[in-house]
């Protein structure tokens, strides 16, 4: 299907939208209260709208092959999430989610109690919705939806240039306090800076109420700071526990070898001995043995001798 900008752009904001209304709905469950979620004023998600566009241009081939299908929509996703966090924390100096406490995340940007959501939600884009509102919208007059795209673009634009001013008033406020409140911790940084916005215009107490967890990079970095300090700490524990116990388990092995030789060194000389004394002995016995037999023959040669002498 052949799709022109307007339709493209209908898409964007009927998915972002969607995307605020469902943001929304998940906040009053959680908090049993209306919170206008997203940081533009106006009820849309753009990352949705975004999201919602890469499935319908990037993954309209795989349309054949569901579990495909699934498996991009979370990558694709799941980098639009994680560059869009890098982005806005580099640009306006704030991480605006963060989901560092939940398994199996990715620096606090993307986890995959999300990941998986976006790859239902591709599978529902390419095969419920997308047929429904493109069938809508080749329906209607192409000249109306023309001029609908271009007022909802242009008060768009607006937002976004207003809510970015609001956004930079919020970096300008954080750099200013934490320059001032040198010494005080985060905690106490996050508070001042949050009260100073509060008695702001309706736009930042909106972006306070929208974002209520919204920290500046100074606290990330601080905390992430403070979390090595501790793994550098504890791996420094541990690498001494084992050197001390490697040390002493060379001194126990040291000491078990200097015992052994100086017992075998004991021993050889014991035993040398044993045979010096056996060998000196054998050769005084066997010197005695020789003398005796020496004299003997001595006797008996004399005897025979002189014996021949008085015969003749």
């Amino acid at each position: 299907m052949n799709l022109n900008i307007t339709f493209y752009f209908l898409l964007f904001m009927i998915y972002s939208i969607a995307g605020w209304i469902l943001e929304v709905a998940l906040k009053y469950k959680d908090h049993k209260r209306f919170i206008d979620r997203g940081f533009l004023i106006g009820p849309y998600c753009p990352i949705y709208g975004y999201g919602a566009l890469f499935i319908t241009i990037l993954l309209n081939r795989y349309e054949n092959d569901p579990i495909v299908l699934f498996c991009m929509t979370i990558i694709v996703c799941g980098f639009l999430e994680y560059s869009t966090s890098w982005a806005m924390e580099k640009l306006f100096k704030a991480r605006w989610w963060d989901y560092s406490k939940r398994k199996f995340n990715l620096n606090g940007r993307v986890c995959l109690g999300t990941l998986i959501p976006f790859g239902i939600f591709g599978l529902i884009i390419i095969y419920i919705t997308n047929p429904f509102i493109l069938c809508c919208l080749e329906k209607s007059n192409i000249k109306i939806l023309n001029v609908i795209s271009i007022l909802v673009f242009i008060a768009y634009i607006i937002d976004n240039i207003i809510s970015t001013i609001i956004i930079l008033g919020f970096r300008k406020t954080t750099i200013k306090v934490e320059k001032e409140e040198t010494h005080d911790d985060t905690e106490q940084i996050t508070k001042k800076v949050r009260e100073i916005l509060a008695q702001k215009s309706w736009g930042y107490k909106r972006l306070i109420d929208a974002f209520p967890r919204l920290e500046t990079i100074r606290i990330k970095i601080e905390e992430i700071t403070k979390e090595v300090k501790e793994n550098v700490n504890e791996l420094k524990d541990n690498i001494n526990e084992k050197a001390e116990g490697f040390k002493n388990a060379i001194n126990d092995k040291t000491e078990v070898m200097k015992n052994t030789i100086i017992n075998k060194t004991e021993n050889m000389r014991n035993t040398i001995n044993e045979k010096k004394n056996s060998f000196v002995a054998d050769v005084q016995q066997n010197s005695k043995k020789i003398r005796v037999s020496l004299n003997v023959k001595s006797m008996k040669f004399k005897r025979k001798f002189f014996g021949r002498k008085l015969n003749n």
